[in-house]
């Protein structure tokens, strides 16, 4: 017996005409809240209304139809939100040497004889530096 492998599976039904549930639910609050600026404010403020409402009327148009690399506008704002009042981990400390007691003498006929790695002189001095961190210590 063969079965049909369903497919589209994560494209939304439109519901209202050319709209999903999601996108009619955006577009009605927001039309709804830009209404209630608009009678909220004064007769002779329209201006102040307009300065108000049309950033937020913007908002939720930009939730219900603009995507940010693929992805609803809904799930960019949700990280954000997250980003700035989540918990933050800095891993990264720097930690200052302290200085020693004196002056420490050294015996240059016991020195070691670093050999020459690459032709590199990048990698040469980087394995320079560790060489002799690791010996002064």
């Amino acid at each position: 017996m063969r079965y049909q492998v369903p497919q589209f599976i994560e494209v939304e039904d439109k519901i209202f005409g050319p709209l999903t549930l999601k996108q009619f639910l955006y577009v009605s609050g927001g039309a709804a809240i830009g209404f209630i600026i608009w009678t909220a404010l004064p007769q002779l403020n329209h201006f102040l209304a307009l300065l108000i409402g049309l950033p937020v009327v913007g908002f939720f148009m930009a939730l219900a139809f603009y995507q940010s690399n693929g992805r609803p506008f809904v799930n960019t704002v949700e990280s954000a939100i997250k980003y700035f009042f989540g918990v933050k981990l800095y891993i990264w400390k720097k930690e200052e040497k302290k200085p020693q007691a004196g002056p420490v003498e050294k015996n240059t006929a016991t020195e070691l004889a670093v050999p020459k790695l690459s032709d590199s002189k990048l990698r040469d001095l980087t394995w320079s530096l560790d060489i002799n961190e690791k010996l002064n210590q």
